[in-house]
């Protein structure tokens, strides 16, 4: 079976630098919640979607289940029906509280999750200063500031779904997603060109990753190409304007289907006003920018428009092997921006692809599924992953809601075709 994180340590540094990253994410959490009144807090405006409380309750229920419960002896849970609440889908720790009424519940208040942040974070530092800092205890506190980045993510996708359900269209932060108003020029798309032959994927290195990077392995591809950027607002807009989303021949059945059942006719968030396209953002309601990357469309939707253009999207093959030695630079959480940028050197004729990382996460054609020999992690971990290997699809390279220091060029997210509330969007291949 699979062993978790790798990450160098001494007993003593080791515990050192983990107390300190542990109060920056914990930290960083609560931060991206602190803007939202508690009224927003608790609100489900959909299945898929899990109120702020939530996140910031199950990221504490993890360290509490999988930290301080294990190594910690001594250590008291703070509500023992916690464990119900909060279990996201760990078979293996319990029965859980179903997804989709996650909204429905009043209590706990925001008030009390925060109690119990104070009190799973206090135990966390005492175990650190006072037990021997050993690999084992590294490698599930690392799983757990990793799986707190991936909620931070959900914190920021999830609320934009609540507020713009909310047809007085509230903004989150009234700082974020700007207008850019320099007037950039229009950056042709360039194809880059990349020799067929076998090539490796898959992590390697002595870092943390996720057991579905794994094992590195051998692949075949033939010789392809990469569009140089993103496709952006602009280009989506032409497939709109010639009926992208009334006729089939460009949709997969179960596409056409999904766009038929639900009445779709333009991207989530874009609504028409008058003579413009604007979008709902997590700065408020604001004119699409043609020069910005296309976000929030669904693997459909992305499929379809590849075809529309003539194109296809890159498998997560091509898409890692084209990344290789790529800077891992780009519009990432941290910037505080919190929606997809035009490229400050999109004019580049650089020969390697932009915005590969951050913006947008882009979808590949690739199913989800495990690599030639994947062992999942030992325990309940080994839920993490593997057991959502069925009707999903690969995205990679981060979004504008990602932590930068969560992100590799190996990085595996996977979401159904439907899913668009993400921040996905995609670039064309052939």
């Amino acid at each position: 079976m699979s062993t978790i994180a790798r990450r160098p340590h001494s007993s003593a540094s080791g515990a050192t630098a983990y107390l300190r990253r542990f109060g920056t994410i914990r930290r960083r959490s609560e931060e991206l919640a602190s803007p939202l009144p508690v009224e927003d807090q608790v609100v489900q405006s959909m299945a898929d979607v899990s109120p702020t409380r939530w996140h910031l309750a199950h990221t504490t229920w993890f360290f509490e289940t999988f930290v301080l419960q294990p190594f910690a002896k001594k250590y008291q849970p703070f509500c023992e029906e916690f464990k119900l609440l909060f279990n996201s889908y760990y078979e293996g720790a319990g029965p859980q509280f179903e997804r989709a009424r996650r909204g429905t519940l009043g209590r706990p208040t925001v008030a009390t999750i925060l109690e119990y942040r104070a009190h799973v974070d206090e135990a966390l530092e005492h175990l650190l200063e006072t037990t021997e800092f050993r690999q084992e205890l590294s490698s599930i506190l690392e799983v757990g500031l990793q799986h707190e980045q991936q909620h931070q993510e959900l914190i920021l996708t999830d609320i934009k779904h609540v507020l713009a359900s909310n047809p007085l269209h509230p903004v989150y932060r009234s700082d974020c997603a700007i207008l850019d108003d320099s007037n950039p020029a229009e950056a042709p798309c360039r194809w880059l060109t990349i020799s067929g032959g076998v090539y490796q994927i898959g992590y390697r290195g002595s870092q943390f990753c996720f057991d579905n990077e794994e094992p590195r392995h051998n692949v075949f591809v033939h010789a392809f190409q990469l569009a140089s950027r993103p496709v952006n607002c602009g280009e989506y807009l032409e497939f709109i304007d010639d009926g992208g989303y009334q006729h089939p021949r460009w949709w997969l059945s179960e596409g056409w289907s999904w766009v038929e059942k639900n009445e779709i006719s333009a991207p989530l968030y874009w609504s028409r006003q008058q003579d413009s396209w604007w979008t709902m953002t997590l700065g408020g309601l604001r004119k699409v920018d043609p020069l910005e990357p296309m976000v929030h469309l669904s693997y459909f939707e992305a499929d379809a428009y590849a075809r529309w253009a003539g194109a296809r999207l890159p498998t997560e093959a091509e898409w890692e092997i084209a990344s290789e030695s790529v800077s891992w630079t780009g519009n990432f959480a941290d910037s505080n921006r919190f929606h997809p940028a035009i490229d400050p050197e999109h004019t580049t004729t650089s020969n390697t692809p932009r915005q590969l990382f951050g913006d947008v996460w882009e979808w590949t054609s690739s199913a989800y599924g495990a690599y030639p020999g994947f062992k999942p992690w030992n325990g309940v971990l080994g839920e993490y992953n593997g057991k959502f290997m069925c009707n999903q699809f690969v995205l990679r390279g981060g979004s504008c809601a990602t932590p930068p220091d969560h992100i590799r060029n190996t990085y595996r997210n996977f979401f159904p075709p439907d899913a668009r509330w993400q921040f996905s969007g995609l670039r064309l291949a052939r």
